[in-house]
């Protein structure tokens, strides 16, 4: 029981300085995240969106009381730039409470983008309407022959910001103009008159397939190998060639292969363990019977253990006197020990006779 609360009491501190320093990081994150920087557009819309969860929170912007709680409560819902977001509110706030006197109502029949648009867009021109982009609002005008932009598989680059060329910013998979072919290691899987589908190639497959599953693969990534029947195959690196580097071993893994270190007993291996050694290293020594490799010391009380029963076998042996052949047992038993120790210590290594 003491030893427990010594342990506990040299830890303690440890573990305090841990959890003190798991707080600090979190700290700092926060501050990083509080302290980031947005794009004009996007810290507008970051402010227009606060403004918005706190009207429908039910603070609203009627009463003074109501308006003072309003505005104090803005900015802290946000996780990104809330530095950033209350200095814009110090500097608009003269623009929110003008919207507040002339905002529609629902029963106005007014979008609820009605705040960014006459803010962000209209006031203090910042972003772009939807389907626009570019300093002037140009319209968008990478739509294919159905009107979708760009074929409803990417978007127009600077849309709703006063960013961007308008040119297709394809989704995963997709490519082209208009984002109407499938990308490299990807396959058409599906298309009717209204949907385009592209999917991954099977992961052995070198960029190009004509579907799914690796028989489909018109190429094989580095690590598989073409087989006439299953197509790309796992190639086992381990036996085709010796990747690894001296006293180290290979491990096949599917499409590549991990070099791990040998067992500190072995001087060059075929696995892990001292079972698998090409030779042994220093201070290491070979069983015969097991071929495992063991510590020279693991070896010299091995050869006092057997010089040990050598020596109980032959006073059982000497059976004319018992009393006799157990005490010169015991004399050689000591003798041997006492031998191999002085030998150990006084030379550092364990030398059996």
């Amino acid at each position: 029981m003491r030893s427990v609360i010594l342990a506990f009491v040299l830890f303690l501190p440890l573990l305090v300085k841990g959890s003190g320093s798991d707080d600090n990081d979190g700290r700092a994150r926060k501050e990083e995240r509080a302290s980031a920087r947005l794009p004009p557009c996007a810290a507008c819309a970051t402010l227009v969106q606060s403004f918005e969860n706190q009207l429908v929170g039910g603070k609203g912007g009627g009463a003074d009381g109501d308006k003072a709680l309003l505005f104090d409560s803005l900015c802290r819902d946000v996780e990104r730039g809330e530095q950033q977001c209350r200095a814009n509110l110090e500097e608009w706030r003269g623009s929110l409470e003008e919207w507040l006197q002339v905002r529609p109502d629902v029963e106005s029949g007014v979008d609820g983008n009605s705040l960014r648009r006459w803010l962000c867009v209209d006031r203090l021109e910042l972003c772009c309407p939807e389907g626009h982009f570019g300093p002037d609002c140009q319209k968008c005008q990478a739509v294919d022959d159905r009107g979708r932009m760009c074929s409803g598989n990417g978007k127009c680059k600077g849309e709703g910001t006063r960013k961007g060329n308008g040119k297709c910013a394809c989704d995963a998979g997709y490519s082209g103009t208009l984002c109407e072919s499938c990308d490299a290691g990807f396959y058409e899987s599906y298309q009717d008159e209204e949907k385009h589908l592209c999917s991954p190639c099977h992961k052995s497959c070198q960029l190009h397939c004509t579907g799914s599953g690796a028989k489909s693969c018109l190429a094989c990534r580095a690590g598989y190998t073409m087989d006439s029947e299953h197509g790309c195959v796992d190639m086992d690196e381990c036996l085709v060639s010796r990747p690894c580097s001296a006293n180290k071993f290979c491990v096949n893994v599917e499409g590549a292969y991990r070099c791990l270190h040998c067992d500190q007993a072995c001087d060059g291996c075929d696995g892990d363990g001292p079972d698998n050694c090409h030779r042994c290293a220093e201070g290491y020594t070979e069983q015969r019977d097991t071929g495992l490799c063991i510590s020279e010391q693991v070896a010299g009380r091995i050869f006092s253990v057997s010089n040990l029963r050598l020596c109980v076998a032959a006073c059982i042996i000497f059976q004319r006197s018992v009393v006799v052949a157990g005490v010169l047992g015991m004399v050689i038993a000591v003798y041997i020990s006492f031998s191999e120790y002085y030998l150990m210590t006084s030379s550092g290594e364990l030398k059996p006779i």
